[in-house]
């Protein structure tokens, strides 16, 4: 096990890669304390392998705590990897440290990934990084995906557009007109948290569906 006051470098990033998740939690955790900029590769290369949930946050921690000018392009490099979880978990950081910097690199080839993760964590980081003369445009975007995905996948880009105000109602506007009834009901969905953050989203859902079904005269 690896302790936090005494290990090495070479240790905690030998730890990373142990068999025994506690042990690479904790080096995370010394890793993060220790804030070296030195060793941002080696925490972002870990990120794009690590399988536990508990021990990737602990990573992103970690990369909070460092320099953005020295941990951001390094995330924005793994944006462009082939490996799914690499470009999800930067997309994650990006989200946690808000360095607008970063905006020209959530490209629409990512808010479209085809892996849900990926997209869900660009959602987030758009709507975290965009600048707001960009919010409209990112609206849009994000509403041609309505429709798209299980209901947590629906329930996140529902987040994302009611997290962008105002600007969300008028790109729903085709999508509430769309001929697919999925993207109608989760467009309406939408614009039900929009009016109503309190609402809750299966609630939302069903009460689309039931207006697409019977026409909007249900509405009333």
């Amino acid at each position: 096990m690896v302790t936090i006051n005494h290990a090495s470098d070479t240790q905690l990033l030998d730890a990373l890669s142990a068999g025994n998740s506690s042990a690479r939690l904790q080096a995370a955790l010394a890793l993060g304390i220790r804030a070296d900029p030195g060793l941002a590769g080696a925490v972002v290369a870990r990120c794009a392998l690590e399988p536990d949930f508990f021990v990737r946050d602990m990573l992103t921690w970690a990369l909070t705590r460092l320099p953005a000018d020295v941990v951001v392009p390094r995330l924005v490099t793994e944006l462009r990897s082939g490996r799914a979880q690499a470009r999800s978990q930067a997309l994650h950081t990006l989200s946690k440290i808000g360095d607008r910097t970063a905006w020209p690199a959530i490209t629409p080839t990512l808010l479209h990934d085809p892996d849900d993760e990926v997209a869900r964590s660009a959602w987030r980081a758009a709507v975290v990084l965009v600048p707001p003369g960009d919010s409209a445009e990112l609206a849009v975007e994000l509403a041609h995906q309505l429709g798209r995905g299980d209901p947590a996948v629906q329930l996140s880009l529902s987040r994302a557009l009611v997290a962008l105000g105002d600007v969300a109602e008028p790109a729903l506007q085709p999508a509430l007109a769309n001929p697919d009834p999925a993207v109608r009901a989760h467009a309406r969905a939408t614009e039900r948290l929009l009016h109503d953050p309190d609402a809750g989203f299966d609630l939302a859902v069903d009460e689309a569906k039931r207006i697409v079904a019977l026409g909007p005269g249900a509405a009333c």
